[in-house]
């Protein structure tokens, strides 16, 4: 039975979330104001980054670089997570409260061919020049720092249960397929560790083989995904 005093409980419930929501929207456009924090967070609505790269990226000093990232921090704009490869690495990526089209989608450039590369080739890289293929006129390929023998089978799975086609073709080396004008996406944290950061931009996605689980598979196939909807249409196709 609806009383008023369930109507006022209601009611004050509501006031309450609406409050807090409005807390967190203050948080992010504070943060937000500022020059630096929104260079840093429009260069992540691209790629990953340790803060190093990011200051020499932007060219700020060490620690007036930590005030700013505290501050997106603690908005949820930008989030970090500890390398696969150098656990004394930690890499940036923008938070659940930031929003992709801040940059509003501006063109980035041109490109005649993307080369996603992962330090085996068995399974991110495979995916993400896949779902390339699917959302761009620009040609993709993947390729490894070690290749491994053959695509692993949770990624062929992976792809067939989203219906995206992967060749059938084995493991290749950066080095033999690279040439000049090639985009350069690492996809995996241990590849661009050992490329040096020569790649155009890196892709913190966590490897599913470990795992081997359905879920592991499907955890990275998401994420890839999103950030192939979200580049795929700021790059065109070099004439």
């Amino acid at each position: 039975m609806l009383t008023r005093e369930n109507v006022s409980v209601k009611l004050e419930a509501m006031n309450i979330e609406r409050t807090a929501e409005l807390e967190s929207r203050a948080k992010v456009h504070g943060a937000l104001a500022e020059v630096t924090r929104l260079q840093i967070v429009d260069l992540l609505t691209v790629g990953d980054a340790s803060a190093s790269e990011v200051g020499a990226e932007l060219d700020v000093p060490s620690n007036l670089l930590a005030h700013h990232l505290k501050v997106l921090e603690q908005a949820d704009l930008v989030t970090r997570r500890r390398s696969e490869g150098d656990g004394r690495r930690w890499y940036l990526s923008l938070g659940p409260a930031a929003d992709p089209n801040l940059t509003g989608g501006s063109v980035l450039g041109s490109a005649s061919r993307v080369v996603f590369v992962c330090s085996a080739n068995t399974a991110r890289s495979h995916l993400a020049a896949a779902l390339w293929r699917r959302a761009s006129p620009i040609a993709a390929i993947s390729a490894g720092t070690h290749p491994g023998e053959r695509i692993h089978p949770g990624a062929v799975k992976t792809a067939g249960r989203h219906r995206l086609p992967v060749p059938d073709v084995a493991p290749q080396l950066l080095d033999a397929v690279a040439r000049d004008g090639d985009l350069v996406i690492t996809v995996c944290d241990r590849a661009h560790e050992e490329l040096g950061g020569l790649g155009w931009v890196h892709w913190s996605v966590l490897d599913p083989v470990p795992h081997g689980t359905e879920a592991a598979f499907d955890a990275a196939y998401d994420d890839l995904a999103t950030r192939v909807a979200a580049l795929a249409p700021r790059l065109a196709q070099a004439s």
